[in-house]
């Protein structure tokens, strides 16, 4: 299936939207993690990116700063998606003490093609839900810096 990069909105069902805040909100410690699967847009079908599928994931780092989905449970994610035919669209995290954006380490391990979801939890204030690509290439060949692009992207609850 050929993806249409030039719409990035990622629209969610209402009830995967509130388990993946509820994910997020029931660890006010650590960042949680987890992936939303299902179909892309493509040229064919004019419909938005639609989550189907959402898979809590673990974070093996276990800390309130970084996560790192557990490898062998992103590997049982990905062959699962692949034989229901949908496609890894978003993979989300929490920022359990801060805002709702990438930190520098978010921009450096965005290595996937995907939506980047961030759930933030400052203080006593509602929590935050925002989306965006992250898009990292080098600059020329020979140099070793890397140009980072982050971009807010549309998520809502259908």
């Amino acid at each position: 299936m050929e993806r249409d990069l030039h719409y990035d909105g990622l629209d969610i069902p209402a009830d995967i939207y509130r388990e993946m805040v509820s994910h997020a909100t029931g660890d006010r410690e650590n960042e949680v993690c987890g992936i939303l699967g299902g179909y892309p847009r493509d040229k064919k079908n004019s419909k938005k990116n639609l989550v189907e599928r959402i898979f809590r994931g673990e974070n093996v780092d276990r800390s309130p700063v970084s996560y790192q989905l557990d490898p062998r449970q992103q590997l049982r994610i990905e062959k699962e998606l692949k034989k229901e035919g949908m496609q890894m669209l978003a993979i989300y995290h929490s920022h359990p003490h801060g805002q709702a954006y990438p930190s520098p380490k978010d921009v450096l391990l965005a290595v996937w093609d995907v939506i980047y979801i961030i759930i933030g939890l400052p203080g006593d204030e509602k929590q935050q839900v925002r989306a965006f690509r992250i898009l990292s290439c080098e600059k020329e060949p020979a140099e070793k810096e890397k140009k980072e692009t982050v971009r807010e992207v549309p998520v809502r609850a259908v």
